[in-house]
């Protein structure tokens, strides 16, 4: 198998920022809509980027919201950085020549501060993020296929969700599945069969080697 790229989810997978988005989410719900949301209640948000999530919630103040939202962020932020071992797997890529890209669903604020305080702008080219209407996936990463005139065959995404696998099939990139973060959906991961799934960045970067 020669892969000539990698295309890789965010948050759960590169960086162990869901706890931060959690936390960010939280301290705005309470804010604006005056109650305390679980974890799992936000993460049914998720789809739309934070723009999008709060443009439908709270459509009349949705930019202060969103400035907010960005202020938590940036604050509960500071000291999340890639998962122990990704700059490892990033540069080991990059010493085969492969080229690295970004498709997630968060916000562009969001990525932007995060790619500052984690240090991994640098590896990444193209970095697409998330969409208001609603998370496309399979679109941003035919989007990178053109940028970098390949073909899927030839590329593998990476990520943390069962939406990460079912993108990658969509499009026909090698679905490779991230386990390693505490918010993970193992078992929802595996359950639509990506081709690995690696519990550990370790697995993931001894798999690289044989490839």
């Amino acid at each position: 198998m020669k892969l000539q790229g990698f295309i890789f989810d965010f948050d759960g997978t590169l960086v162990d920022s869901m706890p931060v988005c959690y936390i960010a989410f939280q301290k705005v719900f309470q804010k604006y809509l005056g109650r305390d949301y679980c974890n799992e209640e936000i993460a049914a948000f998720f789809g739309p980027s934070e723009e999008g999530i709060f443009k439908r919630l709270l459509p009349h103040c949705w930019q202060d919201a969103l400035q907010d939202y960005l202020a938590e962020y940036e604050k509960a932020g500071q000291k999340t950085m890639p998962f122990p071992g990704i700059i490892d797997a990033l540069q080991l890529l990059k010493d085969k020549q492969c080229r690295l890209a970004i498709v997630s669903g968060k916000g562009a604020g969001s990525m932007e501060i995060s790619l500052q305080v984690s240090g991994l702008k640098g590896y990444f080219e193209p970095i697409i993020t998330g969409a208001e209407q609603n998370a496309n996936k399979p679109d941003h990463i035919r989007q990178v296929l053109g940028l970098w005139k390949m073909a899927p065959g030839e590329v593998a995404y990476i990520g943390d969700t069962p939406y990460d696998i079912e993108a990658s099939k969509e499009v026909g990139t090698l679905p490779l599945g991230a386990l390693w973060a505490a918010t993970a959906e193992i078992d929802k991961v595996k359950k639509v069969k990506p081709f690995m799934a690696f519990d550990n960045v370790e697995a993931f970067i001894e798999w690289i080697n044989q490839i």
